[in-house]
């Protein structure tokens, strides 16, 4: 693979995006994509749900449905 080396305005450009971005020349004609390395440490990777509440459901009696039963209602809709 070749490498591009990047001038330090580019670079600085360029890291401040954590999603894709399309490359493009001044006419706005695209040239390429960027994909940025994601570093897990920049991301909220906690769940959005409490252990109380992980422990309530588990007591529940509530029904539950596997992923399969889930799809195949969907599939119906």
């Amino acid at each position: 693979m070749s490498k591009l080396i990047l001038d330090a305005t580019v670079l600085r450009k360029l890291l401040e995006f954590k999603q894709p971005v399309e490359v493009c020349d001044q006419g706005g004609h695209v040239v390429g994509h960027f994909f940025p390395r994601l570093d897990p440490a920049d991301w909220d990777l906690e769940p959005e749900i409490s252990e109380a509440e992980i422990e309530r459901r588990s007591r529940s009696n509530e029904p539950t449905y596997t992923t399969a039963e889930v799809l195949a209602h969907l599939e119906k809709l």
